[in-house]
């Protein structure tokens, strides 16, 4: 793969085409596609708007189809499991399975320093094509496309765990198997007093495992941090 921007993939090229299968989706304006590929960095115009949509979508579709699958799970579970797989994490997962970063329409910069395998730029980037398959094809073929690329994410899926808020749940999970119990502790506070966001690390020395969380308070970091640890056990 060549980094020169010049040579980065255009409308038509094969590049796309393929991504286009991936995507079980076939665009009637492919001009939209690159522009969902082409980062704020490279010029105008670029994904970030695509991105503000395609994240909306991309939370609706994901709460539609755990409504729909887990119906004996309440708001709050359901809640922590769409959480779960909306964030960053999930979409460079999903980002990686698509190649999606080959496609990526980089500023000179950004490609030098590897941005087309940056987990944020991947994430939005993903984010960006919900939203052009939306505006190319309406709601229902982002709502496919949505399904077909989370389906292997939404059978990893165990709904014993979503019952209980992350921080219990990982300590349940290493009682089970006599594991030392994790640890927490607070990396770094951001911002004024009256907007804090705490950074929280949790250490689960059974696996050799450090996550980190973020949130508006310590509890809050340390539970996202918790999640985190259990996805990646899950990936194991």
């Amino acid at each position: 793969m060549s980094f020169d921007s010049q040579s980065r993939p255009t409308v038509g090229s094969s590049g796309l085409e393929q991504l286009q299968r991936k995507l079980g989706y076939a665009f009637h304006d492919p001009v939209l596609l690159e522009q969902a590929l082409t980062h704020c960095s490279f010029g105008q115009p670029n994904n970030e708007r695509l991105e503000f949509l395609g994240d909306s979508i991309l939370n609706c579709v994901i709460a539609m189809v755990l409504f729909e699958r887990f119906g004996d799970l309440r708001e709050g579970e359901l809640s922590r499991l769409r959480a779960s797989l909306v964030r960053q994490e999930g979409l460079h997962r999903v980002a990686l399975d698509l190649g999606l970063g080959d496609q990526l329409r980089l500023g000179e910069g950004e490609l030098k320093s590897g941005g087309f395998r940056r987990p944020s730029i991947l994430a939005d980037a993903l984010e960006a094509v919900f939203a052009a398959v939306h505006l190319d094809g309406g709601f229902d073929a982002a709502r496919s496309v949505v399904t077909h690329l989370y389906a292997p994410l939404i059978e990893e899926i165990d709904p014993g765990l979503a019952r209980k808020d992350s921080k219990t749940a990982l300590q349940e999970l290493l009682q089970a198997r006599k594991l030392p119990l994790p640890t927490y502790r607070t990396v770094e506070v951001h911002g004024e007093a009256h907007a804090q966001e705490f950074e929280v690390m949790c250490v689960v020395d059974g696996f050799d495992l450090r996550t980190t969380g973020r949130g508006s308070s310590r509890r809050a970091a340390e539970q996202q941090s918790a999640e985190i640890a259990l996805a990646r056990l899950g990936d194991r």
